[in-house]
């Protein structure tokens, strides 16, 4: 199911610029909720913890009677596609107008289509997405007054892309490949990446989380050491587990860390902005003010697209983070990982602001 494989003889349409891999496609629920419904849901307040498909069920329907809503926010539950990468190139389509497509598996159940339906209307390419008999994961994300975000995956039995049923077409033509680390996807990351270097692409990495960091230190530094990752992304918690026990676990020792690994290397500090380095240049930029936090999700995920279409646009260093700032300040103004139409233009004119160069396709 590569890209060159069109019916009637119709000529294949040309590869996406940047390529999200998602082994299995996900579906968010996101909910701004009381307190007390936070208290009742098990496991710790701000974590993910994996939830059967039972749990999920009835966390939704408790949901319903502890809404948080606001007169900003009509919808106060909202279904999205998700998932990190997703985030990132619906970002990249939508925000930026830059060509993406997906990478990865999705079920033969409502939310499959919702997952392909929601990419779709965004202009990203999913004729690399694979069917599969079986559900699509989903996550219920939920958002407290202050916009922290608890989130519980179902995904244990979420239909996933296997290593081998890659192909070399799912990256012929391609210039990025953007990817987020994960052990139990580790064989399916470490196939792409072999692909993606045989055809030609960059590949750009994002630590994912510090309990992954922590808890799979090993094979992440195997994949760094390769010299196959060129871009890496990391925020506050995952550097610093990078380099736990070292005296200088300090946020710029782990940029000199990555930096000597990948050509590109980014740590975001949340409020504080970020640092990032290439070759010998090091920039600190701050975060963008005015950006009202109602729900953190997907902050680093659109930091990623803005950086991301900043290196494809050959911005500086500065500029690349500038914009970056930008978009990850334009996601958390609004519930869920996806931008509303509003903030996407709030973007557009930060952009302006900072004197950077605007998109050429705008909604």
């Amino acid at each position: 199911m590569g890209a060159d494989f069109m019916p009637n003889g119709a000529a294949p349409a040309p590869a996406p610029l940047v390529l999200g891999l998602q082994p299995a496609a996900l579906i968010d629920h996101v909910a701004r909720v009381n307190w007390s419904l936070l208290d009742r849901v098990p496991g710790e307040r701000g974590g993910s913890i994996p939830v059967s498909i039972e749990e999920l069920e009835q966390i939704l329907l408790e949901v319903k009677t502890h809404i948080l809503s606001t007169h900003e926010d009509p919808h106060p539950v909202k279904a999205m596609a998700g998932g990190s990468v997703a985030n990132t190139i619906r970002g990249l389509s939508a925000g930026f107008g830059i060509s993406t497509g997906m990478v990865g598996a999705y079920g033969d159940d409502d939310q499959g289509q919702q997952f392909v339906s929601n990419m779709g209307c965004n202009g990203v390419d999913f004729s690399r997405m694979r069917k599969k008999e079986g559900p699509t994961g989903q996550c219920v994300c939920l958002v407290d007054a202050l916009g922290n975000r608890t989130m519980r995956p179902c995904l244990s039995s979420a239909v996933k892309l296997q290593a081998d049923e890659l192909t070399h077409e799912d990256f012929n033509g391609a210039k990025w490949l953007v990817m987020r680390y994960g052990i139990f996807n580790l064989e399916v990351i470490k196939a792409a990446i072999g692909m993606a270097k045989q055809e030609g692409l960059l590949v750009s990495l994002d630590l994912a989380s510090f309990e992954m960091v922590r808890n799979f230190k090993a094979p992440l530094l195997e994949l760094l050491d390769s010299g196959n990752i060129d871009l890496c992304f990391a925020n506050e918690d995952e550097a610093a587990e990078l380099l736990r026990g070292e005296q200088r676990a300090k946020p710029e020792a782990a940029l000199e860390f990555l930096a000597t690994r990948c050509k590109w290397a980014v740590v975001t500090l949340g409020p504080n902005g970020c640092i990032a380095k290439h070759g010998k240049e090091i920039v600190r930029v701050p975060a963008i003010g005015g950006a009202k936090a109602t729900d953190a999700t997907g902050a680093g995920d659109l930091f990623a697209s803005g950086f991301l279409y900043g290196l494809v646009k050959g911005l500086s260093l500065e500029d690349c983070c500038k914009v970056g700032t930008c978009s990850g300040g334009s996601v958390i103004r609004s519930l869920g990982g996806e931008v509303t139409p509003e903030n996407w233009q709030w973007m557009y004119k930060q952009m302006q602001i900072k004197g950077l160069p605007l998109p050429e396709i705008r909604n």
